[in-house]
Protein backbone atom coordinates (compact mmCIF):
# COMPACT_ATOMS: atom_id res chain seq x y z
CA UNK A 1 0.00 0.00 0.00
CA UNK A 2 1.59 3.27 -0.89
CA UNK A 3 1.69 5.63 2.06
CA UNK A 4 0.36 9.08 0.66
CA UNK A 5 2.16 10.99 2.73
CA UNK A 6 5.22 9.99 1.74
CA UNK A 7 4.44 10.15 -1.83
CA UNK A 8 3.05 14.07 -1.44
CA UNK A 9 7.08 14.42 0.20
CA UNK A 10 8.78 12.66 -2.40
CA UNK A 11 6.34 14.99 -5.18
CA UNK A 12 6.94 18.38 -3.87
CA UNK A 13 10.83 17.14 -3.47
CA UNK A 14 10.74 16.22 -7.46
CA UNK A 15 8.88 19.81 -8.12
CA UNK A 16 11.65 21.87 -5.95
CA UNK A 17 14.21 20.14 -8.09
CA UNK A 18 12.64 21.30 -11.34
CA UNK A 19 11.84 24.80 -10.43
CA UNK A 20 15.67 25.28 -9.22
CA UNK A 21 17.76 22.89 -11.14
CA UNK A 22 18.94 21.20 -7.85
CA UNK A 23 18.70 17.47 -6.89
CA UNK A 24 17.08 16.22 -3.73
CA UNK A 25 18.62 13.73 -1.43
CA UNK A 26 19.56 12.76 1.84
CA UNK A 27 22.32 10.28 1.19
CA UNK A 28 24.91 10.74 -1.83
CA UNK A 29 26.44 8.72 -4.12
CA UNK A 30 30.25 8.95 -4.98
CA UNK A 31 30.87 7.57 -8.00
CA UNK A 32 35.06 7.41 -9.72
CA UNK A 33 34.42 8.21 -13.31
CA UNK A 34 35.20 5.67 -16.09
CA UNK A 35 36.32 7.86 -18.39
CA UNK A 36 38.72 10.20 -16.72
CA UNK A 37 40.33 7.50 -14.31
CA UNK A 38 41.33 3.90 -16.00
CA UNK A 39 42.92 2.71 -12.69
CA UNK A 40 41.58 1.80 -9.40
CA UNK A 41 42.40 3.90 -6.38
CA UNK A 42 43.01 3.59 -2.50
CA UNK A 43 42.30 6.96 -0.60
CA UNK A 44 39.70 9.03 1.09
CA UNK A 45 37.41 10.60 -0.48
CA UNK A 46 35.59 13.99 1.07
CA UNK A 47 32.59 15.03 0.84
CA UNK A 48 31.99 19.06 1.13
CA UNK A 49 28.46 20.52 1.47
CA UNK A 50 28.47 24.35 1.91
CA UNK A 51 25.28 27.34 2.04
CA UNK A 52 28.25 29.05 0.29
CA UNK A 53 28.22 29.23 -3.75
CA UNK A 54 31.18 31.83 -4.32
CA UNK A 55 33.95 29.60 -4.30
CA UNK A 56 34.53 26.21 -4.44
CA UNK A 57 33.43 24.19 -1.52
CA UNK A 58 36.70 22.11 -1.16
CA UNK A 59 38.51 25.55 -0.83
CA UNK A 60 35.71 26.71 2.27
CA UNK A 61 37.04 23.71 4.33
CA UNK A 62 38.29 24.75 7.96
CA UNK A 63 38.14 23.48 11.39
CA UNK A 64 35.76 26.51 12.50
CA UNK A 65 32.44 26.56 14.29
CA UNK A 66 31.36 28.06 10.44
CA UNK A 67 32.80 25.57 8.73
CA UNK A 68 31.48 23.72 6.21
CA UNK A 69 29.97 20.12 6.32
CA UNK A 70 32.58 17.62 5.74
CA UNK A 71 32.59 13.60 5.23
CA UNK A 72 34.93 10.86 4.84
CA UNK A 73 35.47 7.63 4.03
CA UNK A 74 38.28 4.95 3.17
CA UNK A 75 38.60 3.24 -0.24
CA UNK A 76 40.53 0.47 -1.26
CA UNK A 77 40.82 -0.17 -5.04
CA UNK A 78 37.67 1.56 -5.94
CA UNK A 79 37.78 1.29 -9.77
CA UNK A 80 36.25 3.71 -12.27
CA UNK A 81 32.96 3.25 -12.68
CA UNK A 82 32.58 1.96 -8.85
CA UNK A 83 30.50 3.99 -6.40
CA UNK A 84 30.64 4.82 -2.44
CA UNK A 85 27.72 5.98 -0.43
CA UNK A 86 27.88 8.61 2.17
CA UNK A 87 25.44 8.31 4.21
CA UNK A 88 23.74 8.33 7.95
CA UNK A 89 25.72 7.09 10.41
CA UNK A 90 29.37 8.17 9.03
CA UNK A 91 31.32 10.47 11.17
CA UNK A 92 31.09 14.42 10.51
CA UNK A 93 32.46 17.52 11.32
CA UNK A 94 31.28 20.01 12.24
CA UNK A 95 27.85 17.95 12.61
CA UNK A 96 28.45 14.84 13.74
CA UNK A 97 25.75 12.73 11.89
CA UNK A 98 24.27 13.73 8.38
CA UNK A 99 21.01 13.38 9.82
CA UNK A 100 21.90 16.66 12.06
CA UNK A 101 22.73 18.80 9.05
CA UNK A 102 19.33 21.08 8.72
CA UNK A 103 17.68 20.71 5.21
CA UNK A 104 18.12 23.49 2.90
CA UNK A 105 20.18 24.34 -0.58
CA UNK A 106 23.30 23.47 -0.85
CA UNK A 107 26.51 23.27 -2.80
CA UNK A 108 28.35 19.87 -2.96
CA UNK A 109 31.83 18.70 -3.88
CA UNK A 110 33.48 15.89 -3.16
CA UNK A 111 37.51 14.89 -3.81
CA UNK A 112 39.30 11.28 -3.39
CA UNK A 113 42.73 12.05 -1.60
CA UNK A 114 44.30 9.30 -3.46
CA UNK A 115 46.77 7.55 -1.07
CA UNK A 116 49.59 5.51 -2.25
CA UNK A 117 51.31 1.93 -0.89
CA UNK A 118 54.74 2.00 1.06
CA UNK A 119 56.56 -1.00 2.19
CA UNK A 120 58.80 0.38 5.13
CA UNK A 121 62.26 -0.44 6.18
CA UNK A 122 60.79 -2.09 9.36
CA UNK A 123 59.33 -4.33 7.33
CA UNK A 124 55.13 -2.88 7.55
CA UNK A 125 53.28 -1.76 4.74
CA UNK A 126 50.96 1.47 4.92
CA UNK A 127 48.72 2.98 2.52
CA UNK A 128 49.57 7.33 2.85
CA UNK A 129 48.97 10.31 0.41
CA UNK A 130 52.40 10.61 -1.44
CA UNK A 131 54.27 14.17 -1.14
CA UNK A 132 53.30 14.98 -4.87
CA UNK A 133 54.26 18.65 -5.47
CA UNK A 134 51.34 20.71 -3.69
CA UNK A 135 52.82 20.31 0.03
CA UNK A 136 50.64 17.58 1.42
CA UNK A 137 47.31 20.31 0.44
CA UNK A 138 44.81 17.63 -0.51
CA UNK A 139 42.80 20.32 -2.32
CA UNK A 140 45.26 20.62 -5.05
CA UNK A 141 47.14 17.15 -4.90
CA UNK A 142 48.57 15.85 -7.95
CA UNK A 143 46.54 12.90 -8.96
CA UNK A 144 43.20 13.12 -6.86
CA UNK A 145 40.04 13.45 -8.69
CA UNK A 146 37.40 15.98 -7.54
CA UNK A 147 34.56 16.64 -9.09
CA UNK A 148 32.64 19.78 -10.26
CA UNK A 149 30.59 21.70 -7.70
CA UNK A 150 26.57 21.10 -7.76
CA UNK A 151 23.96 23.04 -6.33
CA UNK A 152 21.42 20.49 -4.31
CA UNK A 153 18.30 20.51 -2.09
CA UNK A 154 18.70 18.18 1.27
CA UNK A 155 16.23 17.26 3.42
CA UNK A 156 17.74 14.57 6.45
CA UNK A 157 14.75 13.10 6.01
CA UNK A 158 14.49 12.70 2.11
CA UNK A 159 14.48 8.99 1.03
CA UNK A 160 17.01 9.45 -2.18
CA UNK A 161 20.47 9.73 -3.13
CA UNK A 162 22.28 11.94 -5.21
CA UNK A 163 24.96 11.16 -7.54
CA UNK A 164 28.62 13.22 -7.56
CA UNK A 165 31.15 11.91 -10.19
CA UNK A 166 34.83 12.23 -9.21
CA UNK A 167 35.93 12.99 -13.08
CA UNK A 168 38.52 15.93 -12.84
CA UNK A 169 41.94 14.54 -12.04
CA UNK A 170 44.48 17.18 -10.58
CA UNK A 171 47.16 17.66 -12.68
CA UNK A 172 50.98 17.79 -12.01
CA UNK A 173 53.07 20.63 -10.90
CA UNK A 174 55.85 22.20 -12.74
CA UNK A 175 58.74 22.15 -11.25
CA UNK A 176 60.23 25.89 -10.28
CA UNK A 177 63.00 27.37 -12.76
CA UNK A 178 66.34 28.99 -11.38
CA UNK A 179 66.32 33.15 -11.26
CA UNK A 180 69.00 35.40 -10.68
CA UNK A 181 68.63 35.92 -6.92
CA UNK A 182 66.53 32.24 -6.09
CA UNK A 183 68.07 28.62 -7.02
CA UNK A 184 66.63 25.50 -6.33
CA UNK A 185 68.31 22.29 -5.36
CA UNK A 186 66.99 18.98 -5.64
CA UNK A 187 68.54 16.17 -3.04
CA UNK A 188 68.08 12.76 -3.03
CA UNK A 189 68.44 11.34 0.30
CA UNK A 190 69.38 7.51 0.91
CA UNK A 191 68.40 7.50 4.44
CA UNK A 192 64.77 8.37 3.49
CA UNK A 193 64.90 6.35 0.37
CA UNK A 194 65.44 3.13 3.05
CA UNK A 195 62.98 3.48 5.52
CA UNK A 196 60.35 4.77 2.30
CA UNK A 197 61.24 1.69 0.62
CA UNK A 198 60.96 4.40 -2.53
CA UNK A 199 63.19 7.58 -3.61
CA UNK A 200 62.55 10.16 -1.46
CA UNK A 201 63.61 13.63 -2.45
CA UNK A 202 64.48 17.14 -0.39
CA UNK A 203 64.11 20.23 -2.36
CA UNK A 204 65.71 23.49 -1.46
CA UNK A 205 64.38 27.17 -2.75
CA UNK A 206 68.07 28.78 -1.82
CA UNK A 207 68.14 32.78 -2.08
CA UNK A 208 71.54 33.62 -3.15
CA UNK A 209 73.46 36.91 -2.45
CA UNK A 210 73.83 39.86 -4.57
CA UNK A 211 76.89 39.35 -6.23
CA UNK A 212 76.84 35.65 -6.12
CA UNK A 213 77.98 34.99 -9.55
CA UNK A 214 80.21 37.70 -9.79
CA UNK A 215 82.63 36.45 -6.73
CA UNK A 216 83.08 32.81 -7.45
CA UNK A 217 85.95 32.52 -4.51
CA UNK A 218 83.43 33.85 -2.06
CA UNK A 219 82.04 31.30 0.89
CA UNK A 220 78.96 31.91 2.55
CA UNK A 221 77.04 30.91 6.13
CA UNK A 222 73.88 29.97 5.68
CA UNK A 223 70.58 30.38 7.31
CA UNK A 224 67.65 27.71 7.22
CA UNK A 225 64.33 29.76 7.70
CA UNK A 226 62.39 26.39 8.74
CA UNK A 227 58.85 26.36 8.15
CA UNK A 228 55.82 24.48 6.24
CA UNK A 229 55.55 23.97 2.76
CA UNK A 230 57.36 26.07 0.46
CA UNK A 231 56.20 26.33 -3.40
CA UNK A 232 58.64 28.76 -3.88
CA UNK A 233 61.07 31.65 -1.56
CA UNK A 234 58.57 33.45 -0.14
CA UNK A 235 58.85 36.75 0.71
CA UNK A 236 61.30 38.26 -2.27
CA UNK A 237 60.13 39.93 -5.25
CA UNK A 238 62.44 42.22 -7.41
CA UNK A 239 59.68 44.92 -8.58
CA UNK A 240 57.54 47.26 -6.55
CA UNK A 241 54.03 46.04 -5.66
CA UNK A 242 51.27 45.52 -8.70
CA UNK A 243 49.48 49.21 -9.89
CA UNK A 244 46.12 47.35 -10.73
CA UNK A 245 46.42 44.52 -7.41
CA UNK A 246 43.15 43.88 -6.48
CA UNK A 247 42.78 44.26 -2.59
CA UNK A 248 42.12 41.16 -0.31
CA UNK A 249 40.91 41.56 3.10
CA UNK A 250 42.92 39.94 6.23
CA UNK A 251 40.42 38.62 8.37
CA UNK A 252 43.31 37.55 10.65
CA UNK A 253 45.01 41.43 10.50
CA UNK A 254 41.48 43.27 10.03
CA UNK A 255 43.92 44.87 7.33
CA UNK A 256 41.60 45.87 4.27
CA UNK A 257 44.40 45.28 1.48
CA UNK A 258 47.05 43.21 3.36
CA UNK A 259 48.13 41.32 -0.43
CA UNK A 260 49.63 44.87 -0.92
CA UNK A 261 51.06 44.78 2.31
CA UNK A 262 53.12 41.71 1.27
CA UNK A 263 54.27 42.68 -1.93
CA UNK A 264 55.92 45.96 -0.74
CA UNK A 265 57.07 44.25 1.90
CA UNK A 266 59.06 41.70 -0.36
CA UNK A 267 60.28 44.63 -2.14
CA UNK A 268 61.27 46.19 0.41
CA UNK A 269 63.35 43.00 1.47
CA UNK A 270 65.19 42.70 -2.12
CA UNK A 271 66.12 46.04 -1.99
CA UNK A 272 67.82 45.38 1.87
CA UNK A 273 69.16 42.02 0.34
CA UNK A 274 70.87 43.73 -2.44
CA UNK A 275 72.32 46.74 -0.77
CA UNK A 276 75.81 47.41 -0.02
CA UNK A 277 75.43 46.89 3.64
CA UNK A 278 73.70 43.50 4.09
CA UNK A 279 75.75 40.79 4.91
CA UNK A 280 75.89 38.42 2.35
CA UNK A 281 75.05 34.88 2.87
CA UNK A 282 72.77 32.24 1.91
CA UNK A 283 69.13 31.69 3.23
CA UNK A 284 66.95 28.33 2.10
CA UNK A 285 63.69 27.34 2.63
CA UNK A 286 63.17 23.78 2.66
CA UNK A 287 60.66 21.52 1.11
CA UNK A 288 60.24 17.80 3.10
CA UNK A 289 57.32 17.30 2.50
CA UNK A 290 55.85 13.78 3.35
CA UNK A 291 52.92 11.63 3.21
CA UNK A 292 51.73 12.59 6.78
CA UNK A 293 51.94 16.57 6.43
CA UNK A 294 53.33 19.04 4.88
CA UNK A 295 56.98 19.01 6.17
CA UNK A 296 58.48 16.85 8.32
CA UNK A 297 59.69 18.70 12.02
CA UNK A 298 63.16 18.51 10.86
CA UNK A 299 63.59 15.44 13.77
CA UNK A 300 64.13 11.54 13.09
CA UNK A 301 60.64 9.88 13.68
CA UNK A 302 59.77 6.51 13.92
CA UNK A 303 56.84 7.14 11.34
CA UNK A 304 58.07 9.98 9.27
CA UNK A 305 61.88 8.63 8.88
CA UNK A 306 65.11 9.85 9.95
CA UNK A 307 64.52 13.35 8.65
CA UNK A 308 66.92 14.89 11.05
CA UNK A 309 69.91 13.58 9.86
CA UNK A 310 69.14 13.30 6.11
CA UNK A 311 68.46 17.11 6.12
CA UNK A 312 71.75 17.87 8.78
CA UNK A 313 74.02 15.41 7.30
CA UNK A 314 72.47 15.00 3.39
CA UNK A 315 70.91 18.00 2.51
CA UNK A 316 72.96 20.62 3.80
CA UNK A 317 76.35 19.50 2.59
CA UNK A 318 74.76 19.25 -0.74
CA UNK A 319 73.95 22.64 -0.58
CA UNK A 320 76.85 23.77 1.25
CA UNK A 321 78.91 22.08 -2.00
CA UNK A 322 76.49 23.68 -4.78
CA UNK A 323 76.42 27.04 -3.58
CA UNK A 324 79.59 27.99 -1.51
CA UNK A 325 78.87 27.72 1.72
CA UNK A 326 80.95 27.60 4.38
CA UNK A 327 80.12 24.16 5.60
CA UNK A 328 81.38 24.59 9.62
CA UNK A 329 78.68 25.03 12.43
CA UNK A 330 79.68 28.13 13.36
CA UNK A 331 78.24 29.19 10.26
CA UNK A 332 74.92 27.73 10.32
CA UNK A 333 71.71 29.16 11.89
CA UNK A 334 68.56 28.06 11.53
CA UNK A 335 64.75 30.31 12.74
CA UNK A 336 61.30 30.07 12.01
CA UNK A 337 58.08 30.82 13.66
CA UNK A 338 55.57 27.91 15.06
CA UNK A 339 56.27 24.72 13.10
CA UNK A 340 59.12 26.42 12.15
CA UNK A 341 60.03 28.22 15.30
CA UNK A 342 59.88 24.42 16.81
CA UNK A 343 61.72 23.21 14.15
CA UNK A 344 64.79 25.56 14.69
CA UNK A 345 65.61 25.03 18.21
CA UNK A 346 64.62 21.31 18.29
CA UNK A 347 67.22 20.77 15.50
CA UNK A 348 69.82 23.16 17.47
CA UNK A 349 69.42 20.69 20.50
CA UNK A 350 69.36 17.53 18.61
CA UNK A 351 72.62 18.92 16.86
CA UNK A 352 73.89 21.28 18.91
CA UNK A 353 77.37 21.41 17.14
CA UNK A 354 76.23 21.72 14.02
CA UNK A 355 74.10 25.08 13.90
CA UNK A 356 75.07 27.91 15.76
CA UNK A 357 71.84 29.89 16.96
CA UNK A 358 68.23 28.97 16.84
CA UNK A 359 66.09 31.80 16.92
CA UNK A 360 62.37 30.17 17.63
CA UNK A 361 59.38 32.43 16.92
CA UNK A 362 56.05 31.57 18.56
CA UNK A 363 57.13 27.55 18.44
CA UNK A 364 54.90 24.89 18.89
CA UNK A 365 54.59 23.21 22.02
CA UNK A 366 58.51 22.94 23.40
CA UNK A 367 57.34 21.82 26.97
CA UNK A 368 54.71 19.08 26.74
CA UNK A 369 53.20 19.64 30.26
CA UNK A 370 51.49 22.70 28.30
CA UNK A 371 50.87 21.19 24.89
CA UNK A 372 48.72 23.67 24.33
CA UNK A 373 46.29 24.06 27.64
CA UNK A 374 46.88 19.76 28.55
CA UNK A 375 49.53 18.40 30.58
CA UNK A 376 49.94 14.72 28.59
CA UNK A 377 51.65 12.93 31.72
CA UNK A 378 49.29 13.53 34.31
CA UNK A 379 45.69 14.87 32.88
CA UNK A 380 43.51 11.49 31.72
CA UNK A 381 41.85 13.86 28.86
CA UNK A 382 42.99 15.74 26.41
CA UNK A 383 39.60 17.29 25.79
CA UNK A 384 37.89 18.30 28.40
CA UNK A 385 38.44 19.68 31.76
CA UNK A 386 36.63 17.36 33.66
CA UNK A 387 35.04 17.57 37.85
CA UNK A 388 32.86 15.54 39.75
CA UNK A 389 29.50 16.62 38.05
CA UNK A 390 29.94 17.67 34.74
CA UNK A 391 32.80 18.81 32.00
CA UNK A 392 34.17 21.48 29.97
CA UNK A 393 35.46 21.52 26.47
CA UNK A 394 39.03 22.94 26.43
CA UNK A 395 39.37 26.29 23.60
CA UNK A 396 41.84 24.76 20.70
CA UNK A 397 42.17 29.03 19.27
CA UNK A 398 41.62 32.12 20.62
CA UNK A 399 42.18 35.58 19.49
CA UNK A 400 43.76 37.84 21.69
CA UNK A 401 40.26 39.34 22.99
CA UNK A 402 39.78 35.34 24.02
CA UNK A 403 37.63 34.77 21.52
CA UNK A 404 37.05 30.92 21.36
CA UNK A 405 36.13 29.83 17.25
CA UNK A 406 36.71 25.77 17.89
CA UNK A 407 37.50 23.34 20.68
CA UNK A 408 40.76 20.89 20.82
CA UNK A 409 38.02 18.54 20.06
CA UNK A 410 36.26 19.95 17.24
CA UNK A 411 39.62 20.14 15.92
CA UNK A 412 40.14 16.37 15.80
CA UNK A 413 37.32 15.45 15.10
CA UNK A 414 38.30 17.81 11.84
CA UNK A 415 40.94 15.88 11.24
CA UNK A 416 39.47 12.34 11.24
CA UNK A 417 37.29 12.72 8.99
CA UNK A 418 39.98 13.93 6.71
CA UNK A 419 41.86 10.97 7.61
CA UNK A 420 41.89 8.24 9.79
CA UNK A 421 45.65 6.23 11.24
CA UNK A 422 47.04 9.82 11.65
CA UNK A 423 46.18 10.86 7.66
CA UNK A 424 44.33 13.82 7.86
CA UNK A 425 47.55 15.76 7.26
CA UNK A 426 46.63 18.21 9.88
CA UNK A 427 48.45 19.73 12.91
CA UNK A 428 47.48 17.14 15.75
CA UNK A 429 48.15 14.35 13.24
CA UNK A 430 51.65 15.42 12.82
CA UNK A 431 52.90 15.74 16.20
CA UNK A 432 51.30 12.05 16.67
CA UNK A 433 53.53 11.52 13.82
CA UNK A 434 56.20 12.92 14.23
CA UNK A 435 56.83 12.15 18.33
CA UNK A 436 54.86 8.76 18.78
CA UNK A 437 56.45 4.98 18.40
CA UNK A 438 55.38 3.21 15.22
CA UNK A 439 52.35 0.93 15.78
CA UNK A 440 51.68 -2.60 15.02
CA UNK A 441 49.79 -1.81 11.83
CA UNK A 442 52.68 0.51 10.62
CA UNK A 443 50.71 3.58 11.52
CA UNK A 444 51.41 5.95 14.56
CA UNK A 445 50.41 4.76 17.92
CA UNK A 446 47.44 7.32 18.98
CA UNK A 447 48.69 9.72 22.00
CA UNK A 448 45.32 9.78 22.86
CA UNK A 449 41.75 8.25 21.26
CA UNK A 450 40.52 11.08 18.81
CA UNK A 451 36.90 10.49 19.33
CA UNK A 452 36.77 10.88 23.64
CA UNK A 453 40.13 12.61 23.80
CA UNK A 454 41.33 9.40 26.47
CA UNK A 455 45.41 10.52 26.60
CA UNK A 456 47.33 7.19 26.29
CA UNK A 457 50.27 7.79 28.85
CA UNK A 458 52.44 4.85 27.97
CA UNK A 459 52.71 6.89 24.31
CA UNK A 460 53.26 10.23 26.30
CA UNK A 461 56.33 8.88 27.87
CA UNK A 462 57.66 8.52 24.23
CA UNK A 463 56.90 11.50 23.58
CA UNK A 464 58.98 12.90 26.83
CA UNK A 465 61.87 10.80 26.32
CA UNK A 466 62.69 11.50 22.35
CA UNK A 467 60.45 15.19 21.73
CA UNK A 468 59.92 17.07 24.64
CA UNK A 469 62.77 19.57 24.27
CA UNK A 470 62.22 21.55 27.90
CA UNK A 471 62.48 18.14 29.88
CA UNK A 472 65.85 16.90 27.10
CA UNK A 473 67.72 20.02 27.75
CA UNK A 474 67.13 19.98 31.37
CA UNK A 475 67.86 15.88 31.50
CA UNK A 476 70.67 16.54 29.11
CA UNK A 477 72.48 19.93 30.46
CA UNK A 478 75.64 18.59 31.93
CA UNK A 479 76.32 17.82 28.72
CA UNK A 480 74.34 20.07 26.09
CA UNK A 481 74.68 23.08 28.34
CA UNK A 482 78.45 24.02 27.40
CA UNK A 483 77.17 23.25 23.38
CA UNK A 484 74.16 25.57 23.51
CA UNK A 485 75.35 28.58 25.66
CA UNK A 486 74.01 32.14 23.85
CA UNK A 487 72.30 29.77 21.18
CA UNK A 488 68.61 29.92 22.12
CA UNK A 489 66.24 32.19 21.46
CA UNK A 490 63.00 31.86 22.36
CA UNK A 491 59.88 34.83 21.40
CA UNK A 492 56.18 34.21 21.80
CA UNK A 493 53.52 36.32 22.53
CA UNK A 494 51.63 36.18 25.45
CA UNK A 495 48.25 36.02 23.68
CA UNK A 496 49.34 33.36 20.92
CA UNK A 497 46.43 31.82 19.57
CA UNK A 498 46.95 28.40 20.19
CA UNK A 499 48.18 29.37 23.98
CA UNK A 500 51.56 28.59 22.99
CA UNK A 501 53.10 30.75 25.33
CA UNK A 502 52.13 28.53 28.27
CA UNK A 503 54.94 26.03 27.46
CA UNK A 504 57.52 28.90 26.40
CA UNK A 505 56.70 30.21 30.32
CA UNK A 506 57.83 26.73 31.49
CA UNK A 507 60.68 26.59 29.29
CA UNK A 508 61.87 30.10 30.46
CA UNK A 509 61.04 28.93 33.96
CA UNK A 510 64.23 26.22 33.47
CA UNK A 511 66.83 28.30 31.44
CA UNK A 512 66.52 31.16 33.72
CA UNK A 513 68.00 28.90 36.50
CA UNK A 514 70.13 26.50 34.38
CA UNK A 515 74.08 26.03 35.07
CA UNK A 516 75.85 26.88 33.24
CA UNK A 517 73.90 29.71 32.17
CA UNK A 518 72.07 29.36 28.65
CA UNK A 519 73.08 33.13 27.72
CA UNK A 520 70.09 33.36 25.16
CA UNK A 521 66.52 35.47 25.58
CA UNK A 522 63.05 34.43 25.79
CA UNK A 523 60.76 37.35 25.35
CA UNK A 524 57.21 37.95 25.22
CA UNK A 525 55.12 40.16 23.17
CA UNK A 526 52.29 42.33 24.87
CA UNK A 527 48.96 41.01 23.87
CA UNK A 528 50.52 39.71 20.59
CA UNK A 529 49.09 36.82 18.57
CA UNK A 530 50.74 34.22 16.46
CA UNK A 531 53.55 34.25 15.42
CA UNK A 532 55.06 37.35 17.06
CA UNK A 533 58.73 37.57 16.18
CA UNK A 534 60.30 39.31 18.91
CA UNK A 535 60.03 42.69 17.00
CA UNK A 536 58.91 44.79 19.89
CA UNK A 537 57.84 47.92 17.44
CA UNK A 538 55.67 46.19 15.08
CA UNK A 539 52.33 44.54 14.59
CA UNK A 540 52.74 40.70 14.26
CA UNK A 541 50.97 41.69 10.21
CA UNK A 542 54.26 43.24 9.18
CA UNK A 543 56.38 41.52 11.74
CA UNK A 544 55.62 37.78 10.43
CA UNK A 545 56.92 39.18 6.83
CA UNK A 546 60.21 39.98 8.30
CA UNK A 547 61.80 36.84 9.48
CA UNK A 548 65.11 37.09 7.20
CA UNK A 549 66.16 40.19 8.15
CA UNK A 550 64.91 39.96 12.23
CA UNK A 551 67.75 37.94 13.22
CA UNK A 552 70.44 39.27 10.92
CA UNK A 553 71.84 41.47 13.82
CA UNK A 554 72.05 38.66 15.84
CA UNK A 555 73.77 35.94 13.83
CA UNK A 556 76.57 38.55 12.89
CA UNK A 557 76.96 39.01 16.71
CA UNK A 558 76.82 34.95 16.85
CA UNK A 559 79.63 34.70 14.46
CA UNK A 560 81.41 36.85 16.30
CA UNK A 561 81.54 35.21 19.32
CA UNK A 562 82.08 31.20 18.48
CA UNK A 563 83.93 31.63 14.90
CA UNK A 564 87.44 30.02 15.28
CA UNK A 565 90.71 31.37 15.00
CA UNK A 566 91.07 31.45 11.45
CA UNK A 567 87.60 31.58 9.88
CA UNK A 568 86.89 33.25 6.87
CA UNK A 569 84.85 36.42 7.94
CA UNK A 570 85.88 38.41 5.06
CA UNK A 571 85.49 36.91 1.64
CA UNK A 572 81.33 37.07 2.47
CA UNK A 573 81.57 40.56 2.93
CA UNK A 574 82.08 42.29 -0.35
Amino acid sequence: MINRKLARAVSAGAIMSALTGAAFADTFSVQLSDQAVTEAHDGRVILIITPDGETEPRFQVKQSYDAPQIFGVNVDGLAPGESVEIAPGILGFPARDMKDVPAGDYYVQAVLHKYDTFNLSNGKTVKLPAARGAGQNWRLEPGNVISAPQKVTFDPQGANEISITLDNVLPEIAEPEDTKYIRYIKVRSEKLSEFWGTDVYINGHVLVPEGFDENPDAKYPLAIFHGHFPAEFGGFRTTPPDTDLECEYSERFDEPCYNRIEQQEAYDFYKQWTSDDFPRMLIVEIDHSNPYYDDSYAVNSANIGPYGDAITYEFVPALEEQFRGIGEGWSRFVYGGSTGGWEALAVQVKYPDEYNGAFAACPDPIDFRQFMLTDIYEEDNAYYYTGPFTRVEKPGKRNYLGQVPYTVEMENRWELVLGDKTRSGAQWDVWEAVFSPNGEDGYPQRIWNKLTGEINHTVAEYWRENYDLRYILERDWAELGPKLQGKIHIYTGDMDNFYLNNATYLMEDFLVKADPPYQGEVTYGDRDEHCWNGDPDLPNAVSRLRYNTMYVPKILERIEAAAPEGADLTSWRY
